[in-house]
């Protein structure tokens, strides 16, 4: 008879890779990518005051995504976009 007692506990080792945190000059590139003359996202801040300020944003920026990173889970905010058609030629019923 078994008891509650005579029942062993296994240790699950797992092996899980560990990825370091981005740097803060890993977002520099990125952000000298951005496009400029586009409409502004969900949180109404433009390209280009992101690209002008991107010196003085970056340490924020990483800290953000430290953040982000660490807890493991995306915001809600970061889960919406808008997208919007622009026709420029064509059929606009297509």
């Amino acid at each position: 008879m078994h008891g509650v007692n005579d029942v062993r506990h296994t240790e699950i080792h797992t092996t899980e890779i560990r990825v370091p945190e981005p740097s803060s000059y890993e977002f520099e590139v990125p952000l000298e990518k951005i496009k400029s003359h586009r409409s502004p996202g969900t949180d109404q801040i433009p390209a280009e005051l992101v690209k002008t300020g991107r010196s003085t944003i970056r340490p924020d920026v990483s800290k953000l995504i430290n953040s982000t990173w660490n807890k493991e889970k995306l915001p809600d905010g970061w889960k919406q976009s808008i997208n919007v058609p622009i026709y420029k030629k064509g059929d606009k019923t297509l």
